[in-house]
């Protein structure tokens, strides 16, 4: 384990009133415990858990490879501020580590690409080619591959978007092994059934107030899956 534990402190908070600021989650969730090397962030769109899982990783000094954004009507000063108001403890020492969004990896791709251009030698810590050249979900396994070999806290934010569910397994497979070897601890926000049966994994739902830690059956991702599977026809119109 690397990163212990944080603290939300809603005391400080600059607003209520605009995002994340408003989020009662921020508000009534003082601390989350880090117990084990996989800790899924579960919860509805809009609960707060890709929100907090950023502001996680730039309060550990994580870079995240985004390009500048294009101007937006209106323009919230709140929303990527979260970090500013939490603090995080670790078990032995910061360490380095990388952030995953499916939306952002071809930031990281070209840039890749840029870097490898003058030195082909990056290329063999990311799989041996250039993931401009892969389909979107092999580059993404590619990367995950060659990244998680390396001792680090790594951050997910829906990983499974563009990946198959054979993939997802994959990964799956590549938690499991990663956490075992003991170097590697991952945070990971998802809606994928499949990675939350990851075993030994924490899930903190925040679709409770506060977060709170849940089985795996009791995940609404679990139920749901399981009963369309069960019960089709309740969902689906029969011609």
């Amino acid at each position: 384990m690397h990163l212990n534990k944080i603290s939300l402190h809603p005391e400080t908070y600059p607003t209520d009133k605009y995002y994340p600021f408003n989020l009662s989650n921020f508000h009534r969730t003082k601390t989350m415990d880090f117990t084990s090397p996989v800790t899924f962030f579960v919860g509805e769109n809009g609960t707060g858990k890709s929100t907090l899982l950023e502001a996680i990783c730039i309060r550990c000094q994580i870079h995240i490879w985004r390009q500048n954004g294009r101007t937006r009507f209106e323009n919230n000063p709140y929303e990527k501020t979260l970090f500013q108001y939490l603090t995080v403890e670790w078990t032995d020492g910061q360490v380095p580590g990388s952030y995953f969004s499916s939306d952002i990896f071809r930031d990281f791709a070209q840039s890749l690409d840029g870097w490898a251009a003058s030195d082909p030698g990056m290329l063999k810590y990311f799989g041996g080619k250039s993931l401009m050249t892969q389909s979107h979900g092999q580059s993404i396994m590619s990367l995950f591959k060659a990244r998680y070999k390396i001792k680090g806290l790594y951050f997910l934010d829906e990983p499974e978007t563009a990946l198959s569910p054979k993939s997802q397994v994959t990964l799956l497979q590549l938690l499991e092994d990663m956490s075992r070897a003991g170097h590697a601890q991952f945070i990971i926000a998802t809606h994928s059934p499949i990675l939350l049966a990851c075993p030994g994994a924490i899930i903190c739902s925040f679709d409770h107030l506060p977060v709170k830690q849940i089985e795996y059956e009791e995940t609404e991702h679990y139920q749901i899956y399981k009963d369309f599977i069960e019960n089709r026809t309740k969902y689906v119109t029969q011609r």
